[in-house]
Parts: structure tokens; C-alpha cells; sequence
């Protein structure tokens, strides 16, 4: 059997464009993290109580499938390895996710009866550890700006069975404002109050849902909904809006509310340029130079992108209640993205404050250049890069 434990001798530095080397340089970032592509384990979660099922799966893989010690539920796998046409994936009993991002999510210390907001949902396996953490207790709510992105969402909820205390919303992250159902509901709502009660979620569409649906893609923009109205593609049979009158259910919020009706923990694995994610850089190697000019060199987008970042962890921590707790991530290694992101918003947020990460006394990462904020990167935790802070809401 194949082996995820490998030399990590780097090679030769990758043929990266003299700008991205640039860009390196002048984030105090190694270049040569991108030659250990091969060195880099792939990393898989398994669903809780498929453990007596590891010799088949490892039969069916060909490899070891070897035990994080330092994340529950993780195995590493030789970066080779494809899962997707294994009967494993195909039946829900394994699917692929970075150990680093699965770090970040057991920071949030999810706990049963938790009402939790995965603010920037897609694609989807987050989700997936999130629901698992919860359950049968509490709520999960996703939110993804991108329509076809949150679709996947769904289809891995379904096909792991971990949508049954789930509601997916397709919308702006910056300016979601629906809080979870232990709410008080039933106040004015000031929206037309037609009757329409949630029933039980079913696949099949509405005449008006294929009519909207038809002049989003006349419109030419087929993925992405009106930012101002979200749009709920699925809730799961408990996830507390069966019965309920979608006028209630679906009202924004004033922002004192969800001091005490907000999310008791809150997710925010913020859009990047994901600079950290050596496999993302080496698909550059394919898809053509121009485009990481594009998507990760462009000064304008940079700027641009800082700018969301900081709004969505900014809308993360209002609908947060008192005493929640939010983690902030990004799979960029930057400091302008992760650190100074972080240290703009305390500067604007007097509740805030950054906690230590219990959890992470024996994890494989480093400290950020802020206190309590911690990083991964290919060389230090054989992982991809993430960046990690987490904040609770004092009281006011």
C-alpha cells in the first residue's frame, strides 16, 4: 500500500512569472512552498462511525489511510490518491477537506444546541464537518452569494445526510440579516403577510421560483441572486421552519436583536486570493499566467477584495450573539488579508476581542504577527495555507 508520509525535501522552485515571485517577496512569502506539491498529503474527513470500515476503504483507495492525531475524524492520504470515483465518496463515508480548514472549524468549538452561520458556505465540506459537529441538536445556516456554489452545498448535504437541521440561503454575506428561528417570531414584520407557511422542503419548484429562475438567466446571470432579497434553496425537515410563516422566517433583522437572538457561533472563511493553496497556484500553470495576473496580482481586485473581507467579518459579528464566538479565515498567506483585516476591525468593534484557540496547543501551525492568531503554511503543518482568528462578543 502507498504511504502519505513522504520526504519533504522540496524540489526545484516551480516556473512561476517573475511578477508572482513579486508578489512573494513582497509578502515575506517563500517560493519554494510551491514546489512541495507532492510532499503535501491529501487529507480526507470520515464520517463519525465509519471506522470499522477503514479496511475496506483502504482496500477500495489502495493506500494507508493514516490517522491525524491532532484532528478528530482526519486521515492523510498519499496527494495522488482520487476519491471521487471510490464507492467510499459515492456513499458519504469519506470526503476531501484540508486539515487546516478543518482546524479552523474546530476552533469554533461548535457544541450540541448550537445555532451556527457558515457566512461564505461553498463548496461545501465545511458544512459538512459543521453539521456533523452539531448533530441532532441546534441549527445550521449557509449563505453563499454564487447560486450554483450553494446547489453543491445541498447535493453534499443530501449525500451525507446531514441536512436535516439545515437551511442553505442564496445571498450577499455582507448584508445577510436573518437570524436563526429561536428568534422571536411573530412580531410586525412589515413585510405583506400572504399566509405562505413553510412546508416540508421539496426539490421540485414552484411556477414563480422557474419564472424568477427564467429572467435571472434572460438577464445573463444565472448564478447569482438579487443581493437584496435572499433566497432560501433548502431547509431540512428539523431545521425549525417547518410550520412556520415564511414572512417571520425570512425578515431581516434590527442589529440589537441579535445580541440576544443571534448565532452562537459564526464562520467566516473569507473569498481570498488564495495564495496559500499551492494546488490553486499550480492550476495557473494550466489555465494560463494572465489569469493569476488576474485574480491574484490585479491591484484593483486586491483592493477590492480587502474591502470585502473586512465587511464580511464585520456583518459576521453583528448577527453574532453576546458571547458567541466567530473565526475569521482566509487561505491566503498575506498579511494584508489576515492580519491587518483583523486588526482594522478591532479597531471599529469595542465588543470584540480575540481569543486563544484552546484546541491548538498541539496543533502543527505558527503564531500571526498578532497575538492569539495563528497560521498554517505547506512547510510548518504539511498542510495548505489558512490563516486563523477567532473573536467572542463581550458584553456592552
Amino acid at each position: 500500500m502507498a504511504d502519505a508520509t513522504r520526504s519533504t525535501t522540496p524540489e526545484s522552485l516551480p516556473p512561476l512569472p517573475p511578477a508572482f515571485l513579486d508578489f512573494l517577496r513582497e509578502n515575506g512569502l517563500d517560493p519554494m512552498m510551491y514546489s512541495m506539491a507532492d510532499t503535501i498529503p491529501r487529507y480526507i474527513r470520515l464520517k463519525p462511525g465509519m471506522e470499522p470500515q477503514i479496511p475496506e476503504i483502504e482496500s477500495e483507495l489502495k493506500c494507508r489511510l493514516n490517522e491525524v492525531s491532532w484532528l478528530p475524524y482526519f486521515y492523510a492520504i498519499p496527494p495522488e490518491v482520487q476519491i471521487a470515483g471510490s464507492r467510499a465518496y459515492q456513499q458519504g463515508k469519506i470526503y476531501g477537506i484540508d486539515a487546516a480548514s478543518g482546524a479552523a472549524i474546530l476552533a469554533l468549538d461548535v457544541q450540541p444546541g448550537d445555532h451556527v452561520l457558515d457566512l461564505c458556505a461553498a463548496p461545501g465540506a465545511k458544512l459538512c464537518m459543521l453539521a456533523d459537529m452539531l448533530g441532532t441538536t441546534g441549527s445550521l445556516t449557509g449563505v453563499d452569494v454564487a447560486k450554483h456554489r450553494l446547489a453543491a452545498c445541498r447535493t453534499m448535504l443530501q449525500k451525507y445526510s446531514l441536512g436535516d437541521r439545515s437551511r442553505l440561503f442564496v445571498a450577499d454575506g455582507t448584508s445577510f440579516s436573518i437570524l436563526p428561528v429561536n428568534s422571536s417570531l411573530g412580531e410586525s414584520t412589515g413585510l405583506e403577510d400572504n399566509g405562505s407557511i413553510f412546508s416540508e422542503w421539496t426539490s421540485k419548484r414552484s411556477w414563480k421560483e422557474r419564472q424568477k429562475s427564467k429572467k435571472a438567466k434572460t438577464a445573463g446571470s444565472p448564478h447569482l441572486t438579487s443581493i437584496s432579497e435572499p433566497e432560501l434553496i433548502y431547509y431540512g425537515k428539523h431545521s425549525g421552519l417547518v410550520g412556520l410563516r415564511k414572512c417571520d422566517v425570512l425578515r431581516p433583522s434590527a442589529d440589537v436583536e441579535a445580541l440576544t437572538s443571534g448565532y452562537d457561533k459564526v464562520l467566516v472563511d473569507a473569498e481570498c486570493t488564495h495564495d496559500g493553496s499551492i494546488k490553486h497556484i499550480q492550476k495557473f500553470e494550466f489555465w494560463g499566467w494572465k489569469t493569476l495576473d488576474r485574480r491574484v496580482l490585479d491591484a484593483e481586485r486586491t483592493d477590492n477584495l480587502l474591502g470585502l473581507q473586512l465587511r464580511l467579518l464585520t456583518n459576521g459579528f453583528k448577527l453574532l450573539k453576546t458571547g458567541g464566538s466567530l473565526v475569521y479565515s482566509t487561505c491566503s498567506l498575506t498579511v494584508a488579508q489576515n492580519e491587518n483585516v483583523v486588526q482594522q476591525f478591532l479597531c471599529k468593534h469595542s465588543s470584540a476581542e480575540l481569543q486563544k484557540i484552546d484546541s491548538a496547543d498541539n496543533w502543527p501551525c505558527r503564531s500571526g504577527s498578532i497575538f492569539k492568531t495563528l497560521r498554517f503554511d505547506p512547510a510548518t503543518s504539511q498542510t495548505s495555507g489558512l490563516f486563523v482568528a477567532k473573536f467572542t462578543k463581550l458584553q456592552t
